[in-house]
């Protein structure tokens, strides 16, 4: 493993071309996509941006790469053309003629200068607008708008039924005191809460449940930062600022709170390049989230489902590109694995094309049944695992070495348990018409008790 010490993104394209020689990176990696791979698919490449619903323009990213092409042309003929006057000064010369050459040195090195400064900011307008371009879509992605529009691939489980009606898991925790919204309002605001005596145990056990899980699976366990700098973040095709940005930014500095541990896991290996026979590398990070949920409203944000600070453990791995699409099954299959033991009904739904993150090549979500959902229970999200090949990898500069072959590794992500949303699939799945929550049999040795009640 080759190790950049101090690796930092420069704010301008320039001077991360001077980096670039320094840290042996590709100065390709500032990009999400190979922009040569954009310039020889441009049809594909703007049906992808259409049927993903998102804002970029991809004749403007060519228009741009040409123009900085051309830019990096002249300059290189300017520095041979400086080079040579400066070899010719070493020869014998005549006052006359020294001069001459003087004078032609600084005339090309002011024109080189005015060059590099008009590349410099042809180069900031192109990765502005390059890092706009999603990944490439998975050929079997359905297309679509939004969720609505998401496929089901298969059930799994027997969905509940009651002699009651259900109770939502708000009700649920207000009645067994082990949840308390009102109070997280009054410190900290709308879309927090408290979790309260046997909630806190549970939360616990869940953490380790799955923990223990991905230590069997050969994971290596981490608890993360909260808090990445604004560079990784942005790196993984997260926006740490702006109107759109889901991410909590720290004033006064270039640091932001993580959404999730995919922001501190996909950065553990920036600037890196990697031994190929030590791949696949697989993460997993227990980490609090912190997520500012704009515009999230309605019956089916409301309790634990939208928060704005939640606890999860994360799964991340860093591959050979020929391994990614394998993984991405496993790591769907563990996802299965831990709430089928759960004994909670679920849906397994491919994601379409214009619910996917940017990063994303392919993207599965778990959907739990939740009772109290809706007015007669519904399907939430519980867990989603993406495929991202190498467009953060790319952005990173996160590369493995096969011999004297380079390559940008594979990323991949998915969510083992988000704490609160399985506290809302358990809370009312084995909700008791007593008003107690039987505990999952899978759960008890962490918990010591089978009942909140």
């Amino acid at each position: 493993m080759q190790v950049k010490k101090n690796f930092k993104f420069p704010d301008g394209m320039r001077f991360f071309r001077l980096a670039c020689k320094t840290y042996s990176f590709y100065c390709i990696i500032l990009y999400m996509l190979d922009l040569k791979l954009i310039k020889d698919n441009l049809t594909e490449v703007k049906e992808n941006i259409k049927n993903r619903n998102i804002n970029a323009d991809a004749d403007q990213v060519i228009s741009l790469y040409e123009e900085r092409n051309s830019l990096l042309s002249k300059i290189d003929k300017l520095r041979r053309r400086r080079n040579e006057n400066a070899g010719r000064m070493k020869g014998k010369l005549s006052q006359e003629e020294r001069q001459s050459l003087i004078e032609e040195g600084k005339r090309l090195k002011e024109e080189i200068s005015r060059f590099e400064d008009e590349l410099a900011e042809k180069e900031r307008l192109l990765y502005a607008e390059a890092g706009k371009i999603p990944n490439l879509t998975h050929p079997e992605v359905p297309v679509g708008k939004d969720e609505r529009d998401n496929r089901e691939l298969k059930r799994v489980g027997t969905v509940p039924s009651f002699s009651f009606k259900p109770k939502d898991h708000i009700e649920i925790g207000r009645n067994l005191d082990i949840i308390d919204f009102d109070a997280a309002t009054k410190v900290s605001g709308i879309k927090f809460y408290y979790l309260k005596n046997e909630a806190v145990f549970l939360e616990l056990a869940l953490t380790r449940y799955a923990l223990d899980i991905l230590k069997n699976k050969g994971f290596i366990l981490t608890i993360t930062p909260d808090i990445a700098r604004e560079e990784i973040a942005s790196g993984l095709g997260f926006n740490p600022r702006g109107e759109e940005s889901n991410i909590y930014s720290i004033e006064g500095t270039d640091t932001c709170l993580i959404g999730t541990a995919e922001i501190t896991l996909g950065g553990y290996h920036a600037g890196e390049i990697l031994d190929r026979h030590k791949l696949p590398i697989r993460l997993a990070g227990f980490s609090h989230c912190f997520r500012k949920e704009a515009g999230a409203a309605g019956q089916y944000s409301k309790g634990l489902y939208r928060v704005h600070q939640f606890s999860k453990v994360e799964m991340f791995v860093f591959c050979h590109p020929e391994e990614s699409e394998t993984i991405h099954h496993e790591l769907l299959s563990i996802e299965e694995e831990i709430f089928g033991g759960l004994n909670i009904a679920y849906r397994v739904v491919d994601t379409c094309t214009g619910d996917l993150g940017a990063p994303a090549y392919r993207k599965f979500d778990l959907e739990a049944w939740m009772p109290g959902r809706g007015d007669s229970g519904d399907w939430g999200e519980i867990t989603s695992v993406s495929n991202c090949t190498d467009y953060q990898a790319r952005r990173l500069g996160i590369r493995f070495r096969d011999g004297k072959q380079k390559g940008y590794v594979h990323m991949l992500n998915g969510t083992a348990v988000a704490i609160s949303r399985a506290l809302i699939a358990i809370m009312e799945n084995f909700q008791q018409q007593d008003g107690s929550v039987v505990i999952p049999e899978r759960l008890v040795p962490y918990t010591g008790f089978d009942k909140i009640g």
